[in-house]
């Protein structure tokens, strides 16, 4: 399914719920800005390769633009539109000083050398340069990025500049500025907020089972996350395929185990099940972590999780989330489940800005405050409009953003 189709299938939604001014949703449907590269790289052969590469930038009215930047083959301009759009709505959430943005390459970066994706990010890095910086577009890590690849960044941005401006990227090393707790943030608010979602339906997490699709950064820390909490792991995948041990796994261990053979698949003592299965798995709690559109009409009448929380971006499609919504699935969407990375990249923009270090307990608790806080806000308009949480967040979202529009108005 096209992603952009289904965000802006959610923002007509919410804007039918707000009876928004139909100027302003207008105005929402389209990004501001729309910015396609070339990246040509030296491979290690010697040979040139010219990959695609983009820049989103949605909206900015109620801060500068924020957001992650992928690399992956499947990357498209709808999918990173669409992702710019999801980053718009997650800021709003959140209710951080930012707007929305994406970026991306097309690539296969498994497939690349450290040298290759080096020379390929510092070339895109150039690229955008003068449409990035602290105050215009902070962009983050996403897919197949991390802080190395943001480090390279700043260092092209900082030599065009003639100075360090460690502000004009987050997720970065803690040696060049980087914030304590960055690097497990998007799991932690993923699951905090699946602790709320248990508390409102009355569950207690310890004793949970839990079932995670995609192990990688997020969804790892997911699971190692929720066994601290006293919840038993249960299934675990990656894009190879999955395993399952009813009695629990051991979050580390899998991780370890993967570190040294690039899957999960095969880890002691456990059977082998796919990907779509893994959603379909008896469980208290399902975390998707991998990319979107894997819970679909199709496979949406067979979740049997009480708790879905979505650490990936635009995982459920919009006829799936009716789905679920009818059969009392409580979804905790993707703007608001994974939006403590971006919480965490905004704090580390403020340390670079003050040229001040914060500890990982004060970054870790501002990080809860803000999580139970903004579940609560979607909590209560979800329920006073009697509408899923998937509408109650995209609701909270884009008021604050048509708000924000609406005030500043249009000029010239």
């Amino acid at each position: 399914m096209n992603a952009y189709d289904n965000a802006l299938k959610q923002l007509e939604i919410a804007a039918g719920l707000l009876k928004l001014n139909p100027d302003i949703h207008e105005i929402l449907k389209q990004p501001k800005r729309i910015l396609s590269v070339s990246v040509p790289t030296r491979m290690d052969n010697g040979t040139m390769r010219n990959f695609q590469g983009y820049r989103v930038q949605f909206n900015d009215a109620r801060g500068p633009f924020k957001g992650g930047i992928r690399y992956h083959p499947n990357v498209s301009l709808d999918e990173v539109k669409a992702l710019s759009a999801w980053m718009t709505w997650k800021c709003a959430v959140a209710d951080i000083p930012y707007g929305g943005a994406k970026g991306g390459i097309i690539c296969d970066p498994k497939n690349m050398s450290t040298g290759e994706k080096e020379r390929m990010t510092r070339r895109y890095a150039n690229a955008i340069a003068d449409f990035i910086g602290p105050h215009r577009d902070i962009p983050a890590p996403d897919v197949y990025t991390d802080g190395q690849t943001m480090a390279w960044i700043l260092d092209v941005y900082s030599q065009i500049q003639g100075h360090p401006v460690p502000e004009v990227i987050t997720g970065k090393p803690i040696s060049l500025g980087g914030s304590e707790g960055r690097y497990n943030s998007t799991a932690r608010g993923c699951v905090i907020a699946a602790r709320e979602a248990a508390k409102a339906k009355s569950l207690s997490i310890k004793g949970a089972t839990a079932a995670i699709q995609g192990y990688g950064n997020a969804g790892s820390w997911s699971a190692i996350l929720l066994e601290e909490m006293g919840a038993k792991v249960v299934a675990v995948s990656d894009s190879r395929g999955g395993i399952y041990n009813r009695q629990g796994l051991d979050a580390k261990k899998v991780e370890e185990y993967k570190e040294r053979t690039g899957s999960v698949v095969g880890f002691q003592g456990t059977e082998s099940i796919s990907n779509g299965d893994l959603l379909e798995l008896q469980v208290d709690i399902l975390i998707p972590a991998a990319l979107e559109n894997q819970i679909t009409a199709k496979n949406a009448p067979n979740i049997k999780a009480k708790i879905v929380s979505e650490a990936a971006n635009g995982p459920t499609t919009p006829d799936a989330d009716i789905i679920l919504d009818r059969n009392g699935v409580f979804l905790v969407p993707d703007i608001l489940a994974n939006s403590g990375g971006v919480i965490v990249s905004y704090l580390e923009w403020v340390q670079n800005l003050q040229r001040t270090h914060w500890s990982e307990d004060q970054v870790n608790e501002e990080l809860e405050r803000k999580m139970v806080s903004e579940f609560k806000t979607t909590f209560e308009k979800s329920k006073s409009l009697n509408v899923s949480m998937r509408d109650g967040a995209l609701t909270v979202a884009v008021e604050r953003v048509a708000r924000a529009v609406e005030t500043l108005g249009v000029w010239p």
